[in-house]
């Protein structure tokens, strides 16, 4: 942020805030894991600490950092959290017209370890679909089926609920976990046995739960969360 004796003026000039309360121009010792520390209204951050944030992603927004077309994304939900302090980038993707569960970090080894096929990191969705499957699609989507890049991997498939419809087939809710990571590859698995997709929210990733965070609501993890993403991940055996 600024060499000592240029911390010593910020701290003097009152720019320095610890918790939100301007310490003694001689300075205060602070816990760098608990005390909260900005200049201007920016947070301040020690080196090799990382940020890891949860956001319920509402529909439409964009998973990206920027967009061309100017389209709202889910830095611009999170706001001051993901432009000062941390660079903070999407850990995977969740298209625009599917909401949920999505991480948010700084740290790029654990989001290679999170995204990548190797690691099998579960991933949780709740799908609306129209129609009702039968149980030979359910089997099929447990199995694996074969999409135009190859065959996926076994997903853990239930059926939540079902409603048949009196002028049509219905729809059903599934839930769906999958731990590969291909572009729109549930809604293509669903689409493979027939049935299109009204609505999807993941709800789970690795160990997190999007639980009652509501829709555009976003939390910093909490170190627990962190060190299960870390188990789940092999980065504590690192």
């Amino acid at each position: 942020m600024a060499s000592r004796r240029a911390a010593d003026e910020l701290i003097s000039s009152g720019s320095v805030r610890v918790n939100g309360v301007r310490p003694p121009p001689t300075g205060i010792e602070i816990d760098p894991d608990h005390d909260r520390i900005t200049v201007d209204g920016r947070p301040v951050n020690p080196p090799g600490m990382h940020r890891y944030v949860m956001l319920n992603k509402p529909l439409g927004v964009i998973t990206t950092a920027s967009d061309e077309s100017s389209r709202s994304t889910v830095l611009d939900v999170v706001g001051e959290e993901g432009k000062h302090g941390h660079r903070l980038f999407p850990v995977g993707r969740l298209d625009g017209d599917s909401t949920g569960l999505l991480l948010l970090t700084d740290d790029g080894g654990m989001a290679y370890r999170l995204t990548h096929p190797r690691y099998k990191v579960a991933k949780e969705y709740e799908a609306v679909v129209a129609g009702v499957p039968a149980s030979r699609h359910l089997k099929t989507l447990r199995d694996g089926v074969e999409l135009d890049d190859g065959m996926t991997a076994p997903a853990e498939v239930e059926m939540l609920r079902a409603t048949r419809g009196a002028r049509d087939s219905g729809r059903a809710e599934i839930r769906i976990v999958i731990r590969e990571g291909r572009n729109r590859q549930v809604r293509r698995m669903l689409q493979a046995v027939g049935h299109k997709v009204i609505s999807l929210r993941r709800t789970a990733f690795g160990p997190l739960r999007l639980g009652r965070l509501k829709t555009g609501g976003w939390r910093v993890l909490s170190e627990g969360e962190v060190a299960a993403l870390r188990r789940a991940t092999g980065l504590d055996q690192t």
